[in-house]
C-alpha cells in the first residue's frame, strides 16, 4: 500500500499518541467571508480510504449547481460515492492483473479515476447506492481493502499459467457484497433512467474538467503524469508556474467555480480546529489511529483547550518553486488528502485563506470547514482540478485546451 493508503484508511491500528498537529499552537484567528460558492452537505468517509471520491463527488454536486443555476438548496444534488469506488476497484483490478502486479493497489486514488468513471459509467444518487451493504451507518472499509487485496494479489500470482474468465467476477462479487451492485437502470423522482441518463441531466462532461500542478521537474507549459503512487491510471496534469498556479486557482474561486485540491494536511499547521498554516514543515509526525482525520491530525486531546497560542497575525513560510520541488522530492510534501476548495476569506489582519471543505464529517470549529492559508496552498498542493472555463483564454491558448 501507498503513504495515502496507510494513513488514510482508518483500519491501520496504530498507538495513540498525541501528533505534532496537536501540540503546534496557533493564532486565534476570526474570519470574514469574501466569497463562497455553494456546496452541499458536509459528508463523512468515516474509516475509508475514499478522499478522492468524496471531494470529486462534492466538487462535481457544485458543478452541477454552477451549470444548472440551482438556487434551492433542496434541489441540489447528492451524488453516490460508493457507485464510483465500486467501478474504480473494478478496473483498477484489471489493469494491476494486465501490469503483472506492478501497480498501486489500495483504496486511494485521484480525481480524474473519478471523472473517468462518470465519463464512462454515469453517476447514480447516494439514495440508490448507499454502499453500506455491511451493517455500519458510516464507511467502514478495512475488510474489504484486504479482502480485495488478497484475492488479487492471488490471481496475479496464477496469472502467468492462465487465467479464467470467471477471476473478474469473483472480485466483483467481493466489491458487490460490501458496497452494492452498481444499478443499470433505477427509478428516481418518478423517472427510469441509466445511470449515463441521469449524469447528462446535470450536464456534466468529464472532458470538461482539467488538472493543474507546478513542478520543475517537467517543462512547465507542458503535461504529465504526476509520480504518485495513487496516479495508478496515469492521468496527466497541466504543468504551470507557482504564480499562475495560484492566480488561476484564486481567480476561479473568486468567479464562482470551485475545486478538487490534491494535498499535503500531515503537517504541524494543519490542525482539527479547521485551520491549515504553513508552519516549520520540520516538526516531528507521529502516528495515530481510528478515523481517517485522527491519522492526519490526531485524536482529540483533554489538554488542547488549555494550550497556549501566539499572539498577533500567523507567522508562515513564503513558499518558492524551488522550496516546493525539494519538498516534493525529499518527501516532505506528500499526496495525502483530497478536499473541495470553495470560497476565500479573510483573517483580522488581513490575510486571505481559501475556504475548503472536508470529508471527515461535521467535525471542528467550522462544523467540517478548513480555513487554509494561500502559502500552505502554495507549498504543500500536489495538483487541482477545475473546469476548463475557469482558465484564462491567453493559459488556454498556451496550453493547448480548447
Amino acid at each position: 500500500m501507498n503513504f495515502k493508503s496507510i494513513l488514510c484508511s482508518a483500519a491501520v491500528l496504530l498507538p495513540v499518541v498525541a501528533t505534532a498537529q496537536q501540540k503546534a499552537a496557533t493564532p486565534d484567528l476570526t474570519f470574514t467571508t469574501v466569497v463562497a460558492n455553494p456546496i452541499t452537505s458536509i459528508k463523512n468517509q468515516a474509516s475509508s480510504s475514499t478522499c478522492w471520491c468524496f471531494s470529486t463527488m462534492a466538487f462535481l454536486e457544485s458543478e452541477a449547481i454552477r451549470i444548472n443555476n440551482i438556487k434551492d438548496a433542496k434541489n441540489y444534488p447528492d451524488f453516490s460515492e460508493m457507485f464510483v469506488v465500486n467501478h474504480s476497484y473494478q478496473e483498477r483490478a484489471a489493469k494491476y492483473v494486465r501490469l503483472d502486479g506492478n501497480l498501486n493497489f489500495g483504496p486511494g486514488s485521484e480525481p480524474d479515476d473519478a471523472l473517468h468513471i462518470m465519463k464512462d459509467y454515469g453517476l447514480v444518487p447516494q439514495s440508490i447506492q448507499e454502499g453500506l451493504n455491511y451493517g455500519t451507518t458510516l464507511p467502514s472499509h478495512s475488510e474489504m481493502d484486504a479482502s480485495l487485496l488478497t484475492y488479487i494479489e492471488g490471481i496475479n500470482k496464477r496469472a502467468s499459467r492462465g487465467l479464467t474468465a470467471g477471476w473478474k467476477n469473483g472480485f466483483k462479487g467481493i466489491v458487490d457484497a460490501y458496497l452494492g451492485e452498481c444499478p443499470e437502470s433505477f427509478e428516481y423522482n418518478g423517472k427510469t433512467m441509466t445511470p449515463a441518463e441521469y449524469r447528462d441531466s446535470y450536464k456534466l462532461n468529464s472532458d470538461d474538467y482539467v488538472s493543474l500542478t507546478s513542478f520543475t521537474h517537467h517543462p512547465f507549459y507542458t503535461k504529465f503524469a504526476l509520480e504518485i503512487s495513487d496516479n495508478w491510471r496515469w492521468d496527466e496534469s497541466y504543468n504551470v508556474p507557482l504564480d499562475v498556479f495560484m492566480d488561476v486557482l484564486y481567480n476561479a474561486v473568486k468567479n464562482g467555480y470551485t475545486a478538487v485540491w490534491g494535498t499535503d494536511v500531515s503537517e504541524a499547521g494543519f490542525t482539527r480546529d479547521g485551520i491549515g498554516l504553513l508552519l516549520d514543515p520540520n516538526a516531528g509526525k507521529a502516528p495515530a489511529a481510528g478515523s481517517d482525520q485522527e491519522h492526519w491530525v490526531g485524536p482529540a486531546a483533554p489538554q488542547a483547550a488549555a494550550q497556549a497560542k501566539p499572539a498577533g497575525a500567523p507567522k508562515e513560510i513564503v513558499p518558492t518553486q524551488e522550496w516546493r520541488q525539494e519538498g516534493y522530492d525529499n518527501k516532505s510534501t506528500t499526496d495525502d488528502h483530497g478536499m473541495q476548495i470553495y470560497g476565500i476569506a479573510k483573517d483580522q489582519y488581513g490575510n486571505e485563506y481559501f475556504m475548503v471543505k472536508n470529508s471527515w464529517g461535521e467535525t471542528g470549529k467550522y462544523k467540517g470547514i478548513w480555513y487554509v492559508s494561500k502559502n500552505f496552498v502554495a507549498g504543500k498542493s500536489m495538483d487541482y482540478t477545475i473546469h476548463k472555463d475557469a482558465l484564462p483564454k491567453d493559459l488556454k491558448k498556451k496550453l493547448g485546451i480548447n
